[in-house]
């Protein structure tokens, strides 16, 4: 079975399935590997910034390692057997139908006027505090949510599936549970995280574009400001802390018309992002709806892109 079709199937499974919390997924598997190994690593190296590199290697051998040796023994078994191991771990790569599922909540309890559980079910997706968010602000943290993750949930472990198989995109999940757990800026990770956060940007930086220009397409499909989302790309895209968020979120915010980022409080304190966007409507439960059907459509520009570009190179 050819490697397109895979992921094919792959997609199709996480559309109808999503992320059943009994399944023992590879991201949870990871990230409590990691938790291991830093403990291990921390009383190995007392430079705090060598510990974390070589708790990054650690994981990415034990997971490449295991994904290799899972791929290579069910294929030993019978081929079929490998291609249906392929399938399975390229599902759990990706994560498009929870988190449209996880936004479609946060609008169903603002369409039932609940905006304490909006502001639980936005909590969900995001790290800023909700408890004090208005109906605006729980929308404009839910968009730029979905968003952001468009690229880490979706595109960029299509791309390395695209470009690697199943075995990349296991790696591309455990890049990116390992700058989960480890790329915060606090005390604790602002050294130790250091090697996560910096190959998190580097595995992110062709999706995170292609991201970009993917949403503008679908703005132009979904019938939404498609110009507008090519205009505030293109000028707002490197307003964000991070060299890759800022692509999907201020394509995102062109195509709704509004203004991504601005104040926000983490941890009680308060921190105000440079803004993306022009504001020019008030953020309303119905944007929540329009942002999921961006991301839907991009899954499927995305896909038809990237997979017509390997069949043309591997014939």
């Amino acid at each position: 079975m050819r490697l397109e079709l895979q992921i094919v199937l792959a997609l199709g499974l996480d559309a109808m399935l999503g992320d059943p919390r009994w399944l023992p997924h590879p991201v949870r598997l990871i990230g409590g590997l990691a938790l291991q190994v830093e403990k291990i690593c921390r009383r190995l190296f007392r430079n705090e910034r060598r510990a974390g590199i070589v708790t990054v290697l650690v994981v990415l051998l034990v997971t490449g390692g295991l994904g290799g040796l899972l791929l290579w023994g069910a294929g030993r078994i019978d081929p079929r057997l490998g291609e249906l191991v392929g399938i399975l771990l390229l599902y759990t790569c990706f994560a498009a139908r929870d988190l449209l599922a996880h936004s479609r909540r946060v609008y169903l309890a603002l369409a039932a006027g609940d905006l304490a559980e909006a502001r639980q079910r936005v909590a969900w997706l995001v790290g800023r505090d909700t408890g004090d968010l208005y109906q605006a602000g729980v929308v404009r943290a839910c968009v730029e949510s979905v968003a952001e993750n468009s690229s880490d949930g979706v595109v960029a472990p299509l791309f390395w599936a695209v470009v690697g198989g199943p075995l990349a995109a296991l790696l591309y999940k455990a890049v990116s549970t390992l700058d989960s757990t480890f790329g915060y800026k606090n005390q604790r990770y602002l050294y130790f995280g250091w090697a996560s956060a910096r190959l998190d940007d580097l595995v992110n930086f062709i999706p995170a574009r292609l991201a970009g220009v993917g949403l503008v397409a679908s703005a132009l499909l979904c019938g939404l400001d498609w110009r507008g989302a090519w205009r505030i790309y293109r000028r707002d895209r490197k307003n964000h802390a991070s060299p890759n968020s800022g692509h999907p979120e201020a394509a995102a915010a062109g195509a709704l018309g509004l203004q991504l980022g601005g104040g926000s409080s983490y941890f009680g304190q308060p921190v105000t992002k440079p803004t993306m966007g022009d504001g020019l409507g008030e953020p309303r439960a119905l944007h929540i709806l329009a942002v999921n059907r961006l991301v839907l459509t991009l899954t499927v520009v995305v896909a038809v892109v990237l997979l017509s570009g390997r069949l043309g190179v591997v014939r």
